[in-house]
Parts: structure tokens; C-alpha cells; sequence
């Protein structure tokens, strides 16, 4: 070790004992703003994983997705593509409506990216249709949708509490601070449909243009400045807007000045309140339909106060709602913030009991132990107030990388409290007259191994910086973890130099008890000492058999699978089952409602809220093929007898195996994270993108049917590009020719009478409806009664539509997909096995031998995989880096390469445990095992230091004292360091699996997740102690006899 470092470390060790009180007072001021940071400190269930967005929605109504892609989805792609920091384009082309979706690199401001997009819409704009005007999405987070309701009542109908949604809730709701928006789901949107016959309109001689013109005359206010009378002012305005049906019946359409009769409107129509064509439903507990809300979070937003300042608000609202009406909470994400929350600071506290009872047992004195226990709250405390200035939350994450640093943050303390104790017991055994002051002995005892402990405890800190390289996904889920780890080990290593030594002082005084009067100790070292012995008889043998162990390790390491993540149970499951396209939405209500009736059917489920097609916001691109039910579980107390998550959604699957259905499970925020980031709802997808969608599709059944039969698919489901209803009206310019007609006389009819026209909007207090015109409905709704929709001609008169138009069904897009300006076509896969690389690697091989890929198509494996293979290319970054930094913190502190090579064996040592134990618990190597290899590697050199510590002063108190003159005496001065010193190595591992056994057998929200962090960690500890504490001795002994045989 160098004397210029450990010197200085122990100038701050005196430093701080001499100025003990302003260090204390310095310390109380931390931990008070320490407990200010955990009371203010936001808090949510995971991180916000989407990337920064920014949605373009457009509407063109009554327009094919055809239309819509070639006309605006295309041209917004091509012109939105080069918007500076996006790393992907998603277009969407729905019947009526274009959804763009720009994702940006990390680190890229939201709303920097709004104003950007927003300046090439401005050029873009004039490559769209006349009239269609694109508009961007809510602000809102990718997993924004944090609270969902519906609204029941049993005297009102659909239309009403739709009203009540769209005029009344959705605005009272919009208005709560950190809402981007709310967004309306199922129902009926109330409209005033003009229905007319062509025949009255004839015999009247009104054409179809000439309503759409009188109700647009009809519908207006005016305005005449202002007049004086009397000296006041009076404003002078024209009322004549519309306010119902009543009004819609007295607009004249026509007048006779021979008669003086005016024709009405309610004269030649009918006039009815009806619905809008809705591209959504919503259904409850499979009972029936019902309206409903979304409620979108602002971006960056604080969810909990979010929600909590929504449900507060709905208490204000629901006094102005009718008796009847309920609003039912159906998707509340603060219960799995909650449950999350607690669970982890659950662990806390049970990781702090249990490390305070190691520390009894080995010390046998409470007070050492108290010092011991008294640094974690404290380092947590300080570790709080960094992530509140930092901005993090509180969420699984961050919580979890304090978790899994518990056990490593007393280490530095134990260390100190045993060094001191050993101290005192050596200056009790002198004479009165001969004993040093109290806090001489506390300075010596620190700065005999606070150094090197400092220096270890860096070590644990630093080695998880790499993980800050990571990126996207995998980068937002774990720096939030690997921030909050290395603050706490900061703040332990800090302390360990300046409190712990002051602490020491005031609490560790007297009535220590001999190391051999405690039984633990006296067993461990009868057990170590004939380990020793054989370590030092046979050197080589104990090398080889770790290295043979090392070896083995090949075996369980092969058989382990990869997965990105473990899934994270959110107490809610998200059924999410693809129906074949070109679906009516009758049969999507009823299969929406069977669905929902046999999920409420199980006993472990609470409540079942089903959405099939989308809600009225930019964020969701569901069209009317894609269900997405809410499925809310009862507390697992309330469950049969050994059932799990897993079992549940088997049965569930089993039982909706119904026709025209693709299930697939997954699970809300997981989904929503999904289908932003790769638009694939499902742990794998195919994306195949290519110039035809009819090649699209056939490639797209060729990989479904490939991959069906892949062990590990539950379900294979390829888009069909094209299987959506046409019926296509073609108007042929010749013959329309021949009766003075344009193509556009023709299309003018089929949007107008066939298609219904919005024509002007009501305005009724609050709330606004729009006025729609189009023919009866016995009129269009079959082929024959469309052929002969009459068209008027120019000169007077009519002519039946199939004169002059080729009107034939036809199949074509439902929606169409592009990415990157390309047209796709998807396949979903569920799977029932969570080895995500073993099974691509098979589906690959598959496809490989059975799909012929033509010229100018791609073909990628997306969904969750896609992060997997992402994250796997950075590991081979992060992994080489970590190591190298521990190499670089480890020579500085030794100035030795020998023995930093020797503190890096610990590394291959403890992968033995890690992997094996991954292994027996059937853990896949997933992202979050790997981080906890990545925090082993710390702890390893911990251990290791430890480990060399003890056998460093053994042999320099046997060279100072002149015994150390041969092999003998080296021999005799490792036994001595290494038996004798047992206590403080075994202490150290055991303090370290204190704060991580609780892990291993928690059981709550996140524990999955956290599990895979600490499972490799608790058997890399093991397993490296154990092999260290047999192999060190013989390594220690190879090296220093060189010494003695050159001399």
C-alpha cells in the first residue's frame, strides 16, 4: 500500500476525531435535509421508460387507410424523418384518420422536439389535401394513461353519459395540474342526422346541395358594433344559431313566391338524434357497454400527486353529475406505486434488522452494533437528499439500488468496530500506568484499515458507473438504480473516515468482550484452522480445485437462458387478443362482452374493463381489430390455494380459445412502454417491411405459419395488410362524360349521401354536436340500393350511379404500417417460455429454411428482443469497463500488480455461485442478473482487500518483531493472519448477505425484478469467501516465498 494515500486518509480520520463536534453537527444538518428529501421526494412504481415523443394526429373522415397513406401519412413521414435527434418514424393509416409517431434519441428535451416538429409541419402542411390539417398529440408520457374510469347508470343511455364525459369530466379533469389530457372511450357521440330520400327531394326540386346550403345559412350569429341610447352602450348582436332538432325543422330550404310557402327542412327529411360513427367501445364486468375516460399524464410528471389530485377532483365534479350516474375507477396505477413503494421500504428495514443482528452475534457488544447500524439510515438519508436535487423518484429502481447496497455499506463500520475492539483488547491487557488515552487507540485502530476500507468501498461505488453508458430502455430502468447505489456507497465510504470513527469513540468503550469467549468465533476458526493448514501444505491442489470449480461453471452457464426483464407483476393483467381484420363493430362489442364475462367468471379476479378499437386520443393506435381488457386482481390472500400469476393466465388462456381470437398476455405499463417503443404488443415480434403489401402479407403468413410450429410460440399471428372490406365506387370519366358529369359530381354523392356529411356544428350551451347529412339508410346499406343512388346531371334531371360508376367489393388495407417511410407488416408472437434469445435463435433457423425473402423486403426480430439485443451489444462496453476500473482503483490503493492480481481472483471465484444459483432458481440472464454480476464485481474486490489486509499486517508484524527469517515463519505469520482473522472476513460476507438474503425470498411488487439483481450477488459472495478463504493462504504463500528463495 501506498504511504502518500492511506496517509492522507488517515490525516482525515484524526482530523475529523479532533473536530468531533462540528463533524456531528455537520452530519445531524445531512440527515435533516436527508429526512426533508425523503418526505418531498416524487414517487411512482418504476421509471418513466418511453422515449421522448411527439405524436402528429390528423383526421381526413370517410377516407380509406389507402387514402389516407398515400396522402397524408407518406408525406408527413418523408418530410418528419429529418427532424434533428429522432431515431424513428412510425406511421399509422386508419380509416379516417393518420397517426405519426416521431421517437427521439435520449436525452432530447420534449418539448424542444414539439417545436421542432412543429416547423416542419408548417412546410409539410402544403403537401396535404385541402382542408386537412395536422395537429400535434398530447405532451403526455408514453405510460401517461395512469388512471382510467368508467361511468355507469341505470337510468341513462350511452349517448347521455357520453355527453356528461365530453362536456362535463373531460374538461373539469383536463384542468388538474400535470394532465396532458383526457381522453374519451366508449359510448355514443350524440349527433343530428339529416336523413333525406332523393325521391321527395325530386318532387320538391331540392337537390342535395341546396340543404347542405340552407343548413349552413341557418347556423350562424352576427355581430353590429355597438349603440348609444340613453348614455349607455349597447352591444347590438344577430342570434340565430342552432339549438336543436325543433330548429333544424323550421330552416327553410325552398320558397315559392308564387304561393309564398316556404319548403322546411323537416318537410323533405327526417330529422333524428343519432350517433356518430365511433371507431371505439368500451365494456364493464362483461355486463354491457359503457362511457368512460383516460386520463393522459404530463410528461415528467409526479403520478402518485397526479392521480391522487384526479381523484380529489372527480369528488368536486360528482356533485354536478345526476343521482344515478357512478364513476367507476377501472385502471388506478397508484395502488401499484403503493405496493411497490412499501414493499421496498419493507425491505429496508428488514435488511437493517438483520444486519444489526449479525453484527450482535459476532461482536457480542450492542453498542458496536448500534455504531454498525447507525451508518445505514444515515447513508441512506444522505443518498435520498442527492436524488431529490438530482430530481429521481421513488421507485423500484432507485429504492432497489439501496437495497442491494445495504449489506455493502456497513462493511467499512464492521471493519472499523473489529479492528477497534482487537485494539482494546491488547491496551487492557497492560498496566493502568501504561494505557494509552482512549481516542489515541480509536485514531490508530481507524487508521490502521480505514484507509484500505475507504479504498474498497470506492471500489463498490465506482464499479457500477459503466451501467451509465447504457442507453434507451435498459438505460432509464437502471440508472436510476445504479445513481442511487453509488450515492449510498459514497456516502458509506465518507462516513467510514470521518463519523464512524467518532462514533467508535463514544460507544465503544468498555465491557468488550475476548474474541474467544464468543462461541461463533471459537467455532469458525476450528473450522478454518485445518483448511489453512492444507492450503499451505498443498498450494497447487487448493489453486487447482478452484480453477476445476471455475471450469465446471461452463455447464450450468450453457443451459441458462436470456431475456431483457423479468416481467414485473402490476397487480393488473392487460388481456390484449387480436381479432381478424375487417371486423363489424357489432361483432366486436360482442365478442369484447363474452370475453369480459368469462374473465369476471374466475374468483381471483376483481373487476374486468374491456376497450376494443381506440380512444379519442393521439396516444392510442389501436384500431378496431385490437381489444385491450383491463383485468384487476383480487389481493393474493383472496386466491385459491397455490395459485399464481402464471397459472392464472394459463386458465384464463385455456378458456378464451374462441374463434377469430389470437390471445396474447402482457401486462399496462409494460404495453404501453412496448407499443411506443416498437409497436409490437407481444415479448417478440417480426417486422417485415418492404414497397407491396400484398407481398407483405404473403411473406407475413409464410413467417406466421414458420413460427407456430417453433418450440416456446404460444401464439403466431401475422397482420393481414389486407384483409379489410372494400366496396369501391370507380366513376368512368368516359361515361360520365357523355352526361356532363366530372369524377368529382360522383364523388361528391358518394361522401355526401352515402357517406354523410358533417355539415355545421350546434352549439348548446356547453356542449357542441354536429349536423350530418345523408341519404335513408334503406337507401346505401346494400349493393343494389347503392347502384342506384341517384346523381344529379348539370342540366336537370338525374341518373342512377352505376351509369356512370363500376361500384364492386374488393379487399384491402384495415390500417397500414411504415417505419422509416416503408410500408410494414407485423407478426405477433407470445411465447410460453420467458428464454427470449434460445427462441429467436430457433424462430431464426426457421425462418431461414422456409421464407424466401424477394428483392428490396427486410426482415427483424422487435418487440422485447429488440431491447435484449441492444442491451447485450452494450454489455460487451459495460463489463470490460468495469473491471478495468476496479484494476485502476485497485493499484492505486496497492501500488502492486501482484496483489492486485490477487484481489482479482475473486472475480471468477464468485461467478461459480452466481451462475449456479441462477441456475437452480431457473433465472434467466436477463439485464437485471447481469447488473448484479456487474455489482459483485465490487463487492469481489471488497472481499478481496479484506482477505489481503489481514494477511499484509500479519506478515509485517512478524517481519517487525524479527520472526519472519524463513518459509516456516511466513507460513506460521499467514496461518496467523488468515485464522486469526476469521471474524472480521466471515463478518464482512455475512453483513453483505444480511442485505440480501431478504430479497431472495421477498414477495411483493418489484421482487422479480429485484431477485435477478441480488440472486447472482448472494452466491458470487459465498462462493468467493469460501474459495478466498482456502485459496488466498496458498496464493499469499507462492507469491511471498519467491522472497525468500532469491534471497
Amino acid at each position: 500500500m501506498t504511504s502518500e494515500r492511506p496517509g492522507f486518509l488517515a490525516k482525515v480520520i484524526a482530523a475529523s476525531i479532533r473536530n468531533r463536534v462540528l463533524i456531528l453537527l455537520f452530519g445531524l444538518l445531512l440527515a435533516g435535509a436527508g429526512i426533508w428529501s425523503l418526505f418531498t421526494t416524487p414517487v411512482d412504481a418504476i421509471p418513466d421508460l418511453s422515449d421522448a415523443q411527439v405524436i402528429v394526429y390528423t383526421e381526413y373522415k370517410g377516407q380509406s387507410p389507402r387514402t389516407l397513406e398515400d396522402q397524408v401519412t407518406y408525406p408527413l413521414t418523408t418530410a418528419l424523418v429529418s427532424v434533428p435527434g429522432a431515431k424513428t418514424v412510425r406511421g399509422y393509416s386508419f380509416f379516417g384518420y393518420s397517426l405519426v409517431y416521431i421517437l427521439f434519441e435520449d436525452g432530447i428535451d420534449p418539448y424542444w422536439a414539439r417545436s421542432r416538429v412543429a416547423e416542419l409541419l408548417n412546410s409539410a402542411q402544403k403537401r396535404l389535401p385541402s382542408g386537412v390539417t395536422p395537429t400535434l398529440g398530447p405532451d403526455g408520457s408514453g405510460v401517461g394513461w395512469v388512471f382510467e374510469y368508467a361511468l355507469v347508470s341505470e337510468k341513462l343511455s350511452l349517448q347521455e353519459l357520453r355527453s356528461l364525459q365530453d362536456w362535463y369530466l373531460k374538461y373539469g379533469l383536463a384542468s388538474v395540474e400535470g394532465v396532458a389530457e383526457v381522453a374519451s372511450v366508449g359510448g355514443y357521440v350524440k349527433q343530428y342526422q339529416v336523413q333525406v330520400d332523393p325521391s321527395r327531394l325530386r318532387s320538391f326540386g331540392v337537390s342535395l346541395s341546396d340543404i347542405e346550403m340552407a343548413i349552413r345559412r341557418a347556423n350562424a350569429d352576427a355581430g353590429g358594433e355597438v349603440l348609444e341610447m340613453g348614455e349607455a352602450e349597447y352591444m347590438v348582436r344577430g342570434q340565430g344559431l342552432l339549438r336543436g332538432l325543433d330548429d333544424l325543422r323550421k330552416v327553410p330550404v325552398k320558397y315559392d313566391p308564387a304561393s309564398g310557402i316556404a319548403v322546411t327542412l323537416g318537410e323533405l327529411s327526417d330529422l333524428t338524434e343519432g350517433p356518430e360513427m365511433r371507431r371505439g367501445l368500451a365494456e364493464l364486468d362483461g355486463k354491457g357497454e359503457v362511457a368512460g375516460g383516460v386520463v393522459v399524464m404530463r410528461q415528467g410528471g409526479n403520478a402518485l400527486q397526479v392521480i391522487e389530485r384526479v381523484k380529489k377532483k372527480i369528488e368536486e365534479l360528482r356533485a354536478g353529475l345526476p343521482e344515478d350516474v357512478r364513476i367507476v375507477p377501472v385502471y388506478d396505477r397508484s395502488g401499484l406505486i403503493l405496493r411497490a413503494v412499501d414493499n421496498l421500504r419493507g425491505k429496508l428495514i428488514e435488511e437493517m434488522l438483520v444486519v444489526a443482528l449479525v453484527c450482535g452475534l459476532f461482536l457480542f457488544h450492542a453498542r458496536s452494533a448500534l455504531v454498525a447500524v447507525f451508518t445505514l439510515p444515515v447513508a441512506i438519508l444522505m443518498a435520498f437528499l442527492v436524488m431529490r436535487l438530482q430530481g429521481l423518484h421513488a421507485d423500484i429502481m432507485s429504492l432497489g439500488g439501496i437495497a442491494i447496497a445495504i449489506g455493502a455499506m456497513v462493511d467499512g463500520a464492521v471493519i472499523l468496530i473489529e479492528n477497534l475492539h482487537k485494539h482494546l483488547e491488547k491496551e487492557a491487557e497492560k498496566p493502568q500506568e501504561s494505557r494509552r488515552n482512549h481516542w489515541d487507540v480509536v485514531i490508530e485502530a481507524a487508521s490502521e484499515v480505514g484507509p484500505a476500507l475507504f479504498w474498497s468501498l470506492l471500489v463498490i461505488t465506482v464499479s457500477f458507473l459503466p451501467v451509465f453508458v447504457l442507453g434507451d430502455q435498459e438505460g432509464k430502468l437502471f440508472k436510476p438504480l445504479a445513481f442511487t447505489k453509488t450515492w449510498s456507497m459514497a456516502a458509506s465510504a465518507i462516513l467510514a473516515v470521518t463519523v464512524v470513527p467518532i462514533l467508535l469513540g463514544y460507544f465503544v468503550r468498555g465491557g468488550i468482550r475476548s474474541e474467544e469467549r464468543n462461541p461463533i468465533n471459537r467455532l469458525l476458526k476450528k473450522i478454518y484452522r485445518p483448511v489453512v493448514e492444507s492450503s499451505l501444505r498443498r498450494p497447487w491442489q487448493w489453486i487447482a480445485f478452484a480453477v476445476a470449480l471455475i471450469a465446471i461453471t461452463a455447464i450450468p452457464f450453457k443451459k441458462l437462458g436470456t431475456e431483457f426483464m423479468p416481467p414485473l407483476f402490476e397487480g393488473d393483467i392487460l388481456y390484449m387478443p387480436t381479432t381478424l381484420p375487417g371486423v363489424s363493430v357489432a361483432k366486436a362489442k360482442e365478442l369484447l362482452q363474452k370475453t369480459d364475462h368469462i374473465l369476471k367468471t374466475f374468483p381471483e379476479v376483481e373487476q374486468v374493463f374491456g376497450k376494443i378499437g381506440r380512444a379519442e386520443t393521439a396516444t392510442d393506435p389501436a384500431g378496431l381489430d385490437m381489444m385491450e381488457t383491463t383485468v384487476r386482481l383480487k389481493p393474493e390472500k383472496e386466491w385459491r390455494t397455490g395459485m399464481t400469476v402464471e397459472k392464472l393466465v394459463a386458465e384464463m388462456d385455456a378458456a378464451l380459445r374462441l374463434p377469430g381470437l389470437t390471445n396474447a398476455w402482457t401486462l399496462p405499463i409494460k404495453n404501453r412502454i412496448d407499443m411506443l417503443s416498437t409497436g409490437i404488443k407481444t415479448p417478440v415480434g417480426v417486422k417485415i417491411s418492404g414497397p407491396n403489401l400484398d407481398t407483405l402479407a404473403r411473406i407475413g403468413r409464410e413467417v406466421e405459419t414458420a413460427l407456430r410450429h417453433v418450440p416456446g410460440t404460444s401464439s403466431a399471428f401475422a397482420e393481414r395488410p389486407l384483409g379489410g372490406n372494400y366496396l369501391d365506387v370507380r366513376v368512368d370519366r368516359d361515361r360520365a362524360a357523355r352526361y356532363g358529369l366530372n369524377v368529382d359530381d360522383g364523388l361528391y354523392v358518394i361522401s355526401t349521401a352515402v357517406g354523410g356529411m358533417p355539415i355545421t356544428t350546434t352549439i348548446e350551451g356547453l356542449e357542441r354536436y354536429s349536423v350530418n347529412l345523408r341519404y335513408n339508410r334503406e337507401l346505401r346499406d346494400d349493393l343494389p340500393a347503392l347502384r342506384r343512388v341517384a346523381v344529379p346531371r348539370p342540366g336537370g334531371g338525374e341518373i342512377p350511379l352505376e351509369e356512370v360508376a363500376d361500384i364492386q367489393i374488393s379487399r384491402g388495407p384495415m390500417v397500414i404500417r411504415s417505419e422509416g417511410t416503408r410500408p410494414n407488416s407485423w407478426v405477433f408472437i407470445d411465447l410460453s417460455t420467458s428464454d427470449l434469445g434460445g427462441y429467436v435463435k430457433q424462430a431464426r433457423i426457421a425462418l431461414t429454411e422456409t421464407v424466401r425473402l424477394p428483392q428490396g423486403y427486410t426482415l427483424t426480430f422487435s418487440g422485447q428482443y429488440e431491447y435484449l439485443e441492444r442491451a447485450q451489444k452494450k454489455l460487451w462496453l459495460v463489463i470490460p469497463m468495469t473491471l478495468l476500473i476496479i484494476v485502476i482503483l485497485l493499484y492505486l490503493n496497492t501500488r502492486s500488480l501482484a496483489r492486485t492480481a490477487i484481489v482479482l481472483c475473486a472475480v471468477p471465484f464468485s461467478l461459480v455461485g452466481a451462475i449456479w444459483l441462477l441456475h437452480l432458481l431457473g433465472y434467466n440472464l436477463s439485464l437485471a442478473a447481469w447488473l448484479g454480476m456487474i455489482a459483485l464485481a465490487g463487492l469481489d474486490a471488497e472481499t478481496g482487500v479484506v482477505m489481503l489486509l489481514y494477511l499484509d499486517r500479519a506478515v509485517e508484524s512478524f517481519a517487525v518483531s524479527g520472526r519472519l527469517r524463513g518459509i516456516t515463519d511466513l507460513k506460521d505469520a499467514i496461518r496467523h493472519g488468515a485464522v486469526q482473522r476469521v471474524r472480521p472476513k466471515i463478518m464482512t460476507a455475512c453483513v453483505i448477505l444480511a442485505g440480501l438474503v431478504p430479497i431472495l425470498w421477498s414477495h411483493g411488487t418489484g421482487s422479480d425484478v429485484m431477485k435477478r439483481i441480488a440472486a447472482p450477488m448472494v452466491g458470487g459472495v459465498v462462493t468467493s469467501v469460501l474459495i478466498e478463504l482456502a485459496v488466498y493462504p496458498a496464493l499469499y504463500l507462492l507469491w511471498q516465498r519467491r522472497k525468500f528463495s532469491v534471497s
